[in-house]
């Protein structure tokens, strides 16, 4: 009863709107104070399987099955350079002039293998007239096809060789041309004059049409990340959108320099907006399968170091105390203290825990 006084207290000195003689015909006893009750919000608590949500940092990566970086596989010198870092290019464009001695040795072995050839295919066609008028046997006959197979298969490889290196442009220059289309993402050393050397990443070009996010997981937070769990992808250079995908593969051994496992997204990336290297914050969402009753997050009133939430029960209210089990949005997960059949004040509540706890005094 001394509760039901409580709340037709706060109904008439926070929410007055009836005369004087309606508060003298309004029976304390009855209720609260109806203009009060229309203040208040009343929610009953949803059984759910909880999400759990855990940030982490990250970097945008290329995809290395559409990343192609052309490494020669000999010494020489840079004539031009086509290209600049982050230039689109398109597969078969020129970028660079080389200059190689090796290249030219290559260039005069084809040069001549394609003479060796034609001077072989010659010899078969007399060979071939000369064992129609049975004046060469067929073993010679069949030794001279043996060889102009030979000669092909060895002209065939070392057009095959030449082709990794570019186009030849005579005078021992060479044109190398993009192995894919997409864009610069690395350049190095190609400044006409340069010199190079075997096995050294002249640049490289990555289709940027879908990228790799990769998160920094830590140890503690390994036991939540799952494969096929979704992940939402924020970064400051577009803080109004957020980029979605899943978990699709998550490595095995921890890096040895941050101490972190990584985590890899997939992206599709048709507008171009994530970059390579560029810094994002991943949020990963984890469904459990334990069910929890859910509330909005405003709901739940923090005094002294506790959760609390205000329940009604008939014409009374009461306080109950809760243990969260985490937050989703704008939902908390409540381990105890509430019931599915609790009805929680959503609104005003906290005028009524206030009110409630200086009575309980």
């Amino acid at each position: 009863m001394k509760n039901k006084n409580i709340i037709w207290c706060i109904g008439i000195i926070l929410f007055a709107s009836c005369t004087k003689s309606d508060i003298k015909e309004e029976n304390p006893n009855k209720g609260i104070n109806k203009d009060f009750e229309s203040k208040i919000t009343l929610i009953s608590p949803v059984q759910e399987n909880p999400v759990k949500e855990i940030s982490f940092t990250g970097k945008v990566e290329t995809d290395p099955d559409l990343t192609t970086a052309y490494i020669p596989q000999m010494n020489g010198i840079i004539e031009r350079s086509y290209f600049s870092l982050g230039d689109k290019v398109s597969k078969g464009q020129a970028l660079l002039d080389i200059r190689s001695t090796e290249l030219s040795a290559l260039q005069a072995e084809l040069t001549s293998l394609e003479a060796e050839l034609k001077s072989l295919e010659r010899e078969l066609i007399s060979a071939k007239e000369l064992y129609s008028d049975r004046l060469l046997s067929e073993s010679e006959y069949l030794q001279k096809e043996a060889e102009v197979r030979q000669a092909k298969a060895a002209l065939d490889k070392a057009q095959a060789d030449i082709a990794v290196y570019g186009k030849s442009k005579a005078n021992g220059v060479f044109t190398v041309t993009a192995p894919i289309s997409g864009y610069i993402i690395t350049k190095r050393g190609t400044a006409a004059g340069s010199m190079f050397s075997e096995g050294e990443e002249l640049f490289s070009i990555a289709d940027l049409s879908q990228v790799w996010v990769i998160a920094n997981v830590y140890a503690g937070n390994l036991q939540f990340v799952k494969e096929g769990i979704e992940a939402d992808i924020t970064s400051i250079s577009y803080p109004d959108e957020v980029f979605t995908g899943k978990v699709d593969a998550i490595s095995q051994v921890f890096d040895p320099e941050d101490k972190t496992l990584k985590a890899r997204i997939a992206l599709s990336n048709k507008e171009m907006k994530l970059k390579p290297e560029m810094p994002v914050m991943v949020n990963l969402r984890s469904q459990y399968n334990d069910l929890l009753l859910s509330v909005p997050s405003d709901a739940i009133i923090f005094d002294k170091n506790r959760h609390f939430a205000v329940v009604r029960k008939g014409d009374d209210f009461m306080i109950k105390e809760v243990t969260m089990a985490g937050h989703h949005g704008s939902k908390t997960y409540i381990r105890s203290g509430l019931s599915p059949e609790d009805v929680v004040v959503g609104k005003n509540q906290l005028l009524i825990y206030n009110e409630l706890s200086q009575a309980m005094l």
